[in-house]
């Protein structure tokens, strides 16, 4: 009997702990070892979608195949953001089987797909674009239940929370669906609402993911995905790194903090649009956020080129002005990108056409900030520097510039990744001292790069870069003269001029002097020209603040009559007196310590140079008003003018 009492002590022992963990509820956030133990003691809910998720990829993967046999390539005629020469017509039809493979299984793939198609590092640059058009309208949810979680998020009838919703989703996305909506004051709002019963499903999903990838890590049995990854660094990371970003996009609290932080960040620049999030109106499944009015860049590139669903024929004029309104739209866009790389640290870490507007007073709207990538300081100054060097083809520093963003790992060959940049950069032309080649391209022969020597490209990295990419890919899909290096140089030029820190003037001082610390004055005059730009930017956009006695407007004349010995007199001296006034002004530091360092004999040759007259000219003449204004002081020839007393020293007789 004590034997049966202590067996039925441990049974009971045994069903307790079992329903102890039976009853432990699903982990609100991503933590690899809770959901483990959740799962674990389920193993059912884990095999029925396991299946699910093998036999749809199995099916993929079959496809790919007799597409292999039947010798079938897919038509390269698509919308490009990272296509280059190499373009491999086989990966992107993997991709393209892999994105309708993503729309089966559901939610959560369908972000994973969209995560994904921003980093190349991991799938390569075909596959990536494929899986970039997720980003496109997605399959919405039944109205009904939308309104259910509306009701049940406020605990009140939807009519009591908002005086009017949209009988459909004007967008629909991976994880939610946006309706238009107005409150009871009449302001209008766009109404983000979660789809049904998403955290269970996003975290069974993401944990069976990792399981895949880390069982495929360790044992390298599955060709199809090692065909697809092309990495032998350990993928399984990736599950974790997407699981936690999910788990904070599923909570609209966070990201209406999200869109406020990014509001406060940017809203100095007047260019830039970032709706204001309702508070009142805002809970865990839905968010209600300033109805931002524009044109979908999409739509633009449509209306340019005589594409309309509303409009039977577009005129010419209409025409134009919607491919007006686009390239202004890319312009901006690409400076906002650089704003947040070089300026604010803060990115909006889905950077897609779709998630862009080009509001009716010219600004570029953001939407969509579950989440935000924010960047170190040195990473923005490695980024800043990269641009100057790629600009000026110096790819070893460009190396460098990698090491300190955390893309080149410890213990690489940087001799053999500067040879290899040289092989694949060195055939780029230059036109008016600025790369003739798309910003895309330089992209793809990066990648390559990285993939061959196993890179891990940071998220901020991948994510301006595909920002800018994107950018190009419209301008370029409506204006094949567009270059994106030409649009983004201007602001790197006056972000170089205005800030007067050490990393800053090293950067400057590779512009402007070479090796031997004598001056460079053909890529000056570049350099000048380039900051004067203003076909792409705007001097009074807002993206640097204004500094007071330096108006890089004038600089355009300065670079335009680089010459001065085939300048007339009045335009040489006008330029001089520009010049002048630009290294005597205060906020000008920069470029005079720059000077003080320079080679003495190289700046003494060039100072005494026939192409220098006009400019000893002009110093002198200022040198000599210095001295007269200060023996006029000290001799009291001033008093005796001003009273009179002299009949040759009239009040109007210059001095």
């Amino acid at each position: 009997m004590e034997l049966m009492m202590a067996d039925a002590d441990a049974l009971n022992l045994y069903v307790n702990y079992f329903l102890a963990i039976l009853n432990t509820p699903l982990p609100q956030h991503y933590d690899p070892d809770l959901l483990a133990q959740y799962f674990v003691s389920r193993p059912h809910i884990l095999v029925f979608r396991t299946v699910q998720i093998l036999f749809a990829f199995l099916v993929g993967a079959a496809k790919v195949q007799m597409f292999k046999k039947a010798s079938l390539t897919t038509d390269a005629t698509h919308s490009s953001s990272v296509s280059n020469e190499g373009f491999d017509a086989s990966q992107y039809m993997v991709g393209q089987l892999l994105k309708d493979t993503f729309l089966d299984l559901g939610p959560t793939f369908i972000k994973v797909g969209q995560s994904l198609s921003t980093r190349p590092d991991i799938l390569g640059s075909e596959i990536s674009e494929a899986l970039a058009e997720l980003h496109e309208r997605v399959p919405p949810f039944p109205r009904e239940d939308a309104m259910k979680i509306i009701e049940g998020e406020f605990e009140r009838p939807v009519s009591q929370v908002f005086s009017y919703i949209s009988d459909e989703p004007v967008a629909s996305a991976s994880f939610g669906q946006v309706y238009q909506g107005r409150t009871f004051d009449g302001a209008l709002v766009a109404i983000k609402v979660q789809r049904p019963n998403l955290l269970p499903s996003v975290l069974r999903d993401i944990y069976i993911l990792r399981l895949g990838l880390f069982t495929t890590y360790y044992l390298l049995q599955l060709s199809f995905v090692r065909k697809v990854a092309k990495r032998r660094s350990n993928i399984s990371l990736y599950a974790d790194e997407l699981g936690k970003g999910f788990v904070d996009e599923l909570d609209y609290n966070i990201e209406a903090d999200n869109a406020t932080k990014f509001l406060d960040t940017h809203s100095k620049y007047s260019f830039v649009m970032v709706p204001k999030v309702l508070k009142q109106l805002t809970r865990k499944r839905v968010l209600t956020m300033e109805w931002v009015a524009g044109e979908n860049p999409r739509e633009l590139l449509s209306l340019a080129k005589g594409i309309s669903g509303s409009i039977a024929q577009l005129s010419e004029k209409q025409k134009l002005d919607a491919k007006a309104r686009l390239l202004d739209l890319v312009n901006k866009g690409v400076e906002a990108s650089l704003v947040q790389l070089l300026e604010t640290g803060l990115l909006h870490a889905d950077p897609h056409p779709g998630n862009l507007r080009y509001t009716p007073d010219g600004r570029v709207g953001f939407l969509d900030f579950g989440l935000l990538c924010e960047m170190e300081k040195k990473h923005s100054r490695a980024m800043l520097s990269s641009i100057v060097h790629i600009v000026n083809g110096d790819w070893a520093s460009l190396v460098y510039d990698l090491i300190e963003m955390d893309v080149v790992p410890p213990r690489t060959n940087l001799r053999r990744v500067t040879m290899d940049l040289e092989d694949t950069l060195g055939e780029v032309t230059y036109e008016g001292g600025i790369p003739d080649i798309k910003f895309s391209r330089v992209l793809g022969k990066i990648w390559s790069i990285a993939l061959k020597y196993h890179f891990r490209m940071p998220p901020y990295f991948t994510l301006v870069l595909r920002s800018i990419a994107s950018l190009e890919g419209l301008a370029i899909a409506q204006d094949g003269t567009f270059k994106t290096f030409q649009a983004a140089y201007p602001y790197v030029v006056r972000k170089l001029l205005s800030d007067n820190s050490l990393d800053t003037r090293k950067v400057l001082h590779q512009v402007i002097f070479n090796r031997r610390k004598e001056f460079q004055w053909q890529k000056i005059a570049v350099f000048l020209k380039l900051a004067s730009a203003r076909g792409n930017f705007r001097q009074n956009t807002g993206a640097l603040p204004e500094r007071k006695g330096l108006d890089v407007s004038n600089l355009a004349e300065i670079s335009d009559a680089s010459s001065l010995d085939r300048a007339t007199p009045e335009r040489a001296m006008h330029t001089a007196n520009l010049c002048l006034r630009l290294l005597l002004s205060r906020d000008s530091i920069v470029i005079r310590r720059l000077i003080m360092t320079a080679n003495h004999k190289s700046l003494a040759r060039d100072l005494i140079s026939k192409d220098a007259a006009i400019f000893r000219a002009l110093l002198s003449r200022a040198l000599a008003d210095v001295v007269c204004q200060w023996m006029v002081k000290v001799t009291a020839l001033k008093q005796l003018r001003d009273r009179g007393d002299d009949p040759g020293l009239s009040k109007e007789a210059p001095i």
